[in-house]
């Protein structure tokens, strides 16, 4: 199990590197980002549109454009980041059937692994890319 995904990791390194060049302010071409955090550039192109829908990062375009926080770093929280991509956080599903479970209300594996899934969530939810620089 992995709890950042491969996709929600690269944006995250990708809005990091993009918060050190100069936080909100800053354009920050994609060969830039590219060339400093050598992640492809077609995946890159992916992961910064998503972020740009998403309304984490603006896209500026003509020749001297790029991308930069549509957000202060201190308002850019992991858990949004993480979200976007993978969806809900979920590590409470039941292991042993696809279907519902009839056990499910007195399960207590369902329990503590819930009460561990808020802990994460509270964590990741607290932390901000400023953070992360």
């Amino acid at each position: 199990m992995s709890l950042i995904n491969r996709d929600a990791d690269y944006a995250i390194c990708a809005i990091s590197w993009i918060a050190k060049q100069g936080n909100k302010k800053e354009v920050i071409s994609a060969g830039a980002i590219h060339k400093n955090l050598k992640i492809s550039k077609p995946f890159l192109r992916k992961i910064l549109q998503i972020l740009v829908k998403n309304k984490i990062l603006k896209s500026v375009k003509g020749r001297k454009g790029g991308f930069k926080l549509a957000l202060f770093s201190e308002k850019i929280f992991l858990m949004r980041i993480i979200e976007t991509f993978q969806g809900r956080l979920e590590i409470s599903k039941c292991f042993l059937d696809t279907d519902v479970c009839p056990r499910i209300k007195n399960c207590k594996l369902r329990r503590k692994l819930h009460r561990i899934k808020r802990y994460i969530q509270g964590q990741l939810e607290a932390i901000t890319i400023k953070d992360l620089l």
